[in-house]
């Protein structure tokens, strides 16, 4: 995969297949779209421009495309097999914040280069023992937050003025209703996203099918009452106003929350499926609708396996 630059092949162009646009947008956009054969896909980000980035599990590369066409091309490589890129965000300076999964480590990109940035080794990863996921990562106006699905620790970079990147990440350990059950098992950490209010952030434990509201400052972690629901295997999380969206990806699912302001409450409104789905595992939205890669988890030789993008209207 290393130094290929691809067009993406766009599905299905026809009445049935497209989703309706602001009359200012010009013609329907595609809802389905190629990504390169091998790719794995994980994460999605999407800005202000009609212009989606995804993330390779395989060995890190950013593929871009044009959500107005469906072309794409990978515009920056990744370190190679071993260090993929998992969840991943864009600012409004052009730069990629992407979190390396297994390897540890998180990255920033330069979209328009191409460039790495900087590289964070966040965990040391040990041989053989599974010690670290950095799964997902979440900006606010002063921070990138990452997830890691091996422990009870979030990771935030603090930002500068202008956005300067810091030298080192800062560990924060989670506490409060973050503590193994009656079981045993340990909440297990994936998505992440801000409250409505903008003063903390929810996290999925996907293993648990439960969110939780977490204190920046403290790491103190809250349960969010959902009146009795789950969200099994959550994964991406996407909030808009009040409403948050979570992918819950070996079920093909998406479950649309309403959430109070604070993120201490929220109603499971509705849950989205589609055929198309095969086990999406994140979401970005752009106008009226919102985009998921396809990460066919568990298929048969993944390497040499096609991979796609579906957009769905936006609820």
């Amino acid at each position: 995969m290393i130094g290929r630059r691809i067009a993406a092949v766009v599905v299905g162009i026809t009445a049935a297949t497209v989703l309706s646009v602001p009359a200012s947008a010009g013609a329907p956009f595609p809802t389905e779209f190629a990504l390169p054969t091998g790719f794995l896909p994980e994460g999605i980000a999407i800005g202000d421009r009609p212009v989606a980035y995804f993330g390779s599990r395989a060995d890190g590369d950013i593929f871009r495309v044009n959500l107005a066409t469906g072309e794409g091309e990978v515009i920056s490589q990744g370190p190679g097999p071993g260090n993929p890129t998992v969840g991943i965000k864009v600012d409004q300076r052009g730069r990629l914040f992407a979190a390396g999964g297994g390897a540890g480590s998180a990255r920033v990109v330069d979209t328009r280069s191409g460039a790495i940035l900087v590289s964070y080794q966040l965990v040391t990863p040990v041989p053989g023992a599974n010690n670290t996921f950095i799964n997902d990562v979440v900006l606010t106006p002063d921070a990138a937050y990452f997830t890691d699905s091996r422990s009870a620790v979030l990771f935030r970079l603090p930002l500068g003025r202008h956005g300067t990147l810091p030298a080192a990440a800062e560990p924060i350990t989670l506490g409060g209703d973050w503590a193994p059950g009656a079981d045993g098992v340990a909440p297990s950490a994936n998505g992440i996203a801000r409250t409505p209010d903008g003063r903390a952030l929810i996290v999925v434990a996907s293993n648990l099918g439960k969110l939780f509201r977490v204190e920046p400052a403290t790491g103190v972690a809250t349960l969010i009452d959902l009146g009795g629901e789950t969200v099994v295997n959550g994964d991406g999380l996407l909030l808009s106003g009040h409403t948050l969206y979570v992918v819950q990806n070996r079920l093909n699912t998406v479950a649309v929350i309403r959430l109070d302001r604070r993120g201490t409450a929220g109603t499971v409104t509705q849950r989205i499926t589609d055929t198309r789905f095969d086990v999406p595992t994140t979401v970005a939205a752009f106008g009226n609708r919102l985009y998921l890669p396809n990460a066919r988890f568990g298929i048969a030789s993944p390497e040499a396996a096609t991979y796609n993008a579906v957009a769905i209207a936006r609820p």
